[in-house]
């Protein structure tokens, strides 16, 4: 077994052992860590719809930031015949519907290219002090971020703190942040 085969066996039991209320909690803690990233000058935010399922980080306070600050929020269709996102503006009468993977998506909407997001909440099980990520294993986000300009800030969003170090290949690309309930990362 790979090293990231066993950090994401690891985290996905961690998560499991979290109640409601901690990963409400912790989701909470994170969401307000963000306001101290230097992140908030852009429009085009893309920010991951919570698979409850796979007990993820609960963005639905980041989701409230940003329409706080009245920033434009773009979220992902996947497409698992080619491991590609497709990325929608969401907006108040967009029609949201959770795939057969658990995955809330557009079913519809405005198309925006990756080249316009100023920055990307990235989901991830885990990440080191490096700023590489281990996520589902499919190759999405690499794909998409590589897609993405390169003054885009790319922020991990994880209810664990960072590991030591993730091996890593030519492909995968880094955070620039990285966010836990216990503090920010900068890479």
């Amino acid at each position: 077994m790979t090293d990231k085969q066993l950090l994401r066996e690891r985290f996905k039991a961690a998560r499991k052992q979290l109640s409601e209320e901690e990963l409400e909690s912790l989701s909470l803690q994170i969401a307000n860590r963000s306001l101290a990233l230097p992140i908030w000058d852009g429009q085009y935010y893309h920010l991951f719809l919570t698979i409850e399922k796979q007990r993820e980080i609960d963005t639905q306070f980041l989701l409230h930031i940003l329409h706080g600050r009245d920033k434009s929020v773009v979220v992902s269709k996947s497409n698992f015949d080619d491991h590609t996102l497709a990325h929608f503006l969401l907006e108040e009468h967009t029609q949201l519907k959770v795939s057969t993977f658990g995955i809330p998506e557009p079913v519809d909407g405005l198309q925006v290219q990756a080249e316009k997001l100023d920055v990307v909440f990235v989901p991830l099980l885990a990440f080191d002090k490096q700023g590489h990520r281990v996520g589902y294993g499919k190759g999405f986000y690499d794909r998409f971020l590589a897609q993405c300009r390169p003054d885009c800030l790319f922020v991990g969003l994880s209810l664990f703190d960072p590991v030591e170090t993730i091996a890593h290949e030519a492909q995968d690309i880094p955070l620039h942040f990285g966010v836990c309930p216990n503090g920010i990362h900068t890479f």
